[in-house]
C-alpha cells in the first residue's frame, strides 16, 4: 500500500465515535471563533468585493453566505465564508504555523447546512480535516517562517478541506485518494499577498477547492491517487522534499486539536505581532505623552515579512510588528477599529513609526513556540523602559486564556452583525456543537446567515 493509501483508509476509517472527550472539548470552541470571526470579518471591503462578484456569477442557493443574507452554491459559499473567517487574521493558530481553521470549516458548514448533518458528523469532519493539515505542515520540516516557500493554508487547507468533506459525503478511502489527488492540483498562494485583500482568499479558495475535490471524487473523478508519496509531486513542488512516512502516518487520538493545539488569538493581526502587542499593552500607561518619545526599539527574531515600518494601509498594519506595537503602546488596545485607515495615518502614529526602529536577532527563536520580542521606549529626559514578551495570553505554554476570556471575543463579534438575542443563541448552539441535530445546525446557519 502507498502511504497516500494507508492514510486516506486510516482517515476514512475513524468517525464521531472515536473521538475522546477532550478532544470534543477542544474542537467546540474552533467552531464558535470561526463563526464569530467570519461574522465580523463579512463587512470587510474584500469579502464585500467577492460577494458582489459571486451574486453576479449566479448559482444554486444550497448554503448560507454568513453575514451576507443569501445562500448560493456549496463551493461559491465556502469560497466566502472563507474569505471572511480570515480576512481580520483573527482565527486560531496552529502549530506548525496554519490556518486551519478558516480553511476547512467553512466547508463543513456549507456541506453540513446543504445535506443536514448533525453536529457530531460537523465536528468530527472538523477535526479531520485540521488532523490533515498538522500532518502535511509536520512532514514538511518548514517550521521557520523564511524557509516557507508558500502561504501554507493555500497549500495544506485544500487537503484539509477535502478530507473533511469526504467525511460528511461518506467517502470511501479509496475515493478519498482521488479527492486528495486532484486538491494537490488546486493548491497554492503566494506568500508576496500577504497584507493584500488577497491573502484572505488563499484560505476561502483553499477551503471551496477541497469541497470541490470531495465533490468530484464523490462522482468518480480520476486523478492520482498516490499524491502524497514520493514522486507523486505534492511534496516536492510545495515543500522541496518526500514527507517522512512516519510523521505523516503520526495520526493518533486525541489528535491535534488537543495536543499540541492551538492558539486563540486575541487581536486581529498577524501572530507573531502580538508578542510586541502584549509588550506595548504592558507599557501604556507608564509612558507619558507621545511628543515625549525619542526612540522606540523592538527586538524580534528574523521575520522579514513582518518587519513592515510604514504600512501602506491598516490591512498592511496587519503585519507590522512596528504598527501593531506603537498601536498598543499608544492606545492601550488593539482591535479592528486599529486596521482602519483612518488609523493608521493618525499624526500620533505617524511620529511613534518615524522614531522606532527594528532589530532583527538570529539569536531569538523564530518560531511562535520559541520566540520572544522585547520593548523599549527612551523619553526626551532619558528614561528608559523596557518590557519583554516571552509568550502571549493562550499561547503554547504562555498564561492560560480562560473560556470567559474566549466567550468575550466570541460575543463581541458575533455582536457586530446580530443583536443580543440571536448572539447568545449561536453562543449556545456552537458551544454543544457535537450534541446539534441537523435542524438545530440549520438553525445555526440561518442564524448567522443574517437575512436582516
Amino acid at each position: 500500500m502507498s502511504v497516500t493509501e494507508r492514510l486516506c483508509a486510516r482517515f476514512a476509517a475513524w468517525g464521531a465515535a472515536d473521538l475522546p472527550q477532550k478532544t470534543i472539548a477542544a474542537a467546540q470552541p474552533l467552531v464558535a471563533d470561526g463563526i464569530a470571526v467570519a461574522l465580523a470579518g463579512s463587512g470587510e471591503t474584500g469579502p464585500r468585493l467577492l460577494a458582489a462578484h459571486l451574486r453576479d456569477m449566479g448559482g444554486t442557493p444550497m448554503a448560507s453566505a454568513l453575514g451576507m443574507g443569501f445562500r448560493t452554491s456549496l463551493v461559491q459559499a465556502t469560497a466566502l465564508n472563507g474569505t471572511s473567517m480570515h480576512v481580520l487574521d483573527y482565527e486560531p493558530m496552529w502549530s506548525p504555523a496554519n490556518h486551519a481553521v478558516s480553511t476547512t470549516l467553512p466547508a463543513v458548514l456549507a456541506l453540513a447546512e446543504a445535506r443536514q448533518a448533525s453536529g457530531r458528523e460537523l465536528l468530527t469532519a472538523l477535526v479531520k480535516g485540521c488532523e490533515m493539515q498538522g500532518l502535511i505542515r509536520a512532514a514538511s520540516g518548514q517550521y521557520l517562517p523564511r524557509h516557507i516557500r508558500f502561504h501554507p493554508p493555500g497549500v495544506v487547507g485544500v487537503m484539509g478541506a477535502a478530507v473533511a468533506a469526504g467525511h460528511l459525503l461518506g467517502l470511501d478511502g479509496e475515493a478519498l485518494q482521488r479527492a486528495l489527488g486532484i486538491a494537490g492540483s488546486r493548491a497554492g498562494s503566494l506568500i508576496s499577498n500577504v497584507g493584500t485583500m488577497t491573502k484572505a482568499t488563499h484560505c476561502g479558495h483553499a477551503a471551496a477547492m477541497g469541497l470541490e475535490a470531495a465533490l468530484l471524487a464523490g462522482r468518480g473523478f480520476t486523478a492520482n491517487p498516490a499524491i502524497l508519496d514520493e514522486g507523486g509531486a505534492y511534496s516536492e513542488v510545495f515543500f522541496g522534499l518526500a514527507f517522512p512516512e512516519d510523521v505523516l502516518l503520526g495520526s493518533r487520538p486525541p489528535y491535534r486539536v488537543v495536543e499540541p493545539g492551538y492558539a486563540i488569538k486575541l487581536f486581529p493581526s498577524q501572530y507573531a505581532t502580538h508578542f510586541g502587542i502584549t509588550a506595548g499593552l504592558a507599557m501604556h500607561g507608564r509612558v507619558p505623552q507621545v511628543e515625549r518619545v525619542r526612540r522606540v526599539t523592538l527586538v524580534t527574531p528574523v521575520m522579514p515579512y513582518v518587519d513592515r515600518p510604514k504600512p501602506k494601509d491598516g490591512l498592511d498594519g496587519k503585519f507590522s510588528l512596528q504598527y501593531t506595537a506603537v498601536s498598543a503602546l499608544l492606545d492601550g488596545q488593539v482591535t479592528v477599529e486599529t486596521f482602519a485607515n483612518d488609523q493608521r495615518f493618525r499624526p500620533a502614529v505617524e511620529r511613534l513609526l518615524a522614531c522606532t526602529t527594528l532589530e532583527q536577532s538570529e539569536e531569538i527563536g523564530a518560531t511562535f513556540e520559541t520566540m520572544h520580542v522585547e520593548l523599549t521606549v527612551a523619553l526626551d529626559d532619558g528614561t528608559v523602559f523596557t518590557e519583554r514578551c516571552d509568550k502571549p495570553r493562550g499561547a503554547w505554554g504562555g498564561p492560560r486564556l480562560t473560556p470567559e476570556d474566549h466567550q468575550e471575543k466570541v460575543r463581541a463579534c458575533l455582536a457586530t452583525v446580530l443583536d443580543g438575542d440571536a448572539t447568545a443563541r449561536c453562543i449556545d448552539l456552537a458551544g454543544r456543537c457535537f450534541d446539534l441535530s441537523p435542524a438545530e445546525v440549520g438553525e445555526l446557519m440561518t442564524l448567522l446567515r443574517h437575512d436582516g
